[in-house]
């Protein structure tokens, strides 16, 4: 590492691992990571989005010398086998842990599902927290033996501004997103000198908006730009850069940055 480049070459050669990677904000974590040098694996329950973005990605660097892409799928949704799906994983992303990971982002999620307290069921809550937090709790209890152990590592988790200020019916994902915040704090002492942080977003324009009609969706926007200080909509390259942060900050642990546009402050 030259002087010139000590600060933008801090990642290069370094290997992540994107849970979330095929879409959305853990997309634009990969693709950030790829512009710095960072061998990449994007993992998904699916992998036909997984494929997808594969190409994408490829698409978007230079192929001379370029970082390697590869993915791995891993269903977080099934309770039963959510260790040994996990563990599965981390034995692909690290090649049987002849290549230990130097970064872990975890941004997979359910669809948000709100249910009126009256009708809120066990079921219910049991499914809004296992992905969002019993499966990176899970991750960090074997996360250990594929990861390099120095601070110069990183577990980077993703919770959300609503459980600052939750709305109406956000109860149970506010629950979550404060268990995730807890987490991070507590995983920061338990797996030292690993460092491990949270990211918590506001609104982000994703894919996940795909499901509105354009009338609906254009509203919805406009409700966000019309909460937030910047009048503006999230992006996940913009959010990407917080957890690039977490990753070159070597001195950064057990801490939540917000980036909401000023959510909290309107």
């Amino acid at each position: 590492m030259s002087p010139a480049t000590r600060y933008i070459s801090k990642l290069q050669g370094k290997r992540l691992l994107v849970f979330g990677g095929s879409s959305g904000i853990g997309f634009g974590v990969a693709e950030a990571a790829l512009e710095y040098g960072v061998d990449v694996v994007i993992s998904s329950s699916n992998q036909s989005k997984l494929d997808k973005a594969i190409d994408r990605l490829r698409a978007g660097i230079n192929p001379t010398n370029a970082p390697s892409i590869s993915s791995v799928v891993c269903n977080l949704a099934e309770a039963a086998t959510l260790k040994e799906n996990i563990t599965a994983a981390l034995e692909s992303a690290t090649e049987g842990r002849t290549r230990l990971l130097d970064h872990v982002v975890f941004t997979a999620a359910s669809p948000i599902k709100l249910t009126a307290l009256p009708d809120m069921t066990v079921e219910a809550v049991q499914e809004t927290h296992l992905v969002r937090v019993v499966a990176p709790t899970i991750l960090a209890s074997v996360l250990p033996n594929y990861i390099h152990k120095t601070a110069a590592s990183s577990f980077t988790l993703t919770s959300g501004v609503n459980n600052y200020r939750p709305g109406p019916g956000w109860a149970v994902m506010a629950s979550s997103g404060n268990a995730v915040d807890g987490l991070g704090r507590g995983l920061a002492v338990d797996l030292k000198p690993i460092r491990v942080n949270v990211v918590a977003p506001g609104a982000v324009h994703t894919e996940l908006f795909s499901a509105y009609a354009d009338d609906k969706l254009q509203a919805l926007l406009d409700s966000f730009k019309d909460k937030s200080l910047t009048g503006t909509v999230g992006r996940p390259e913009e959010v990407a850069e917080a957890y690039l942060y977490f990753m070159k900050n070597t001195f950064a642990t057990g801490t939540v940055i917000l980036a909401d546009g000023g959510m909290l402050l309107v």
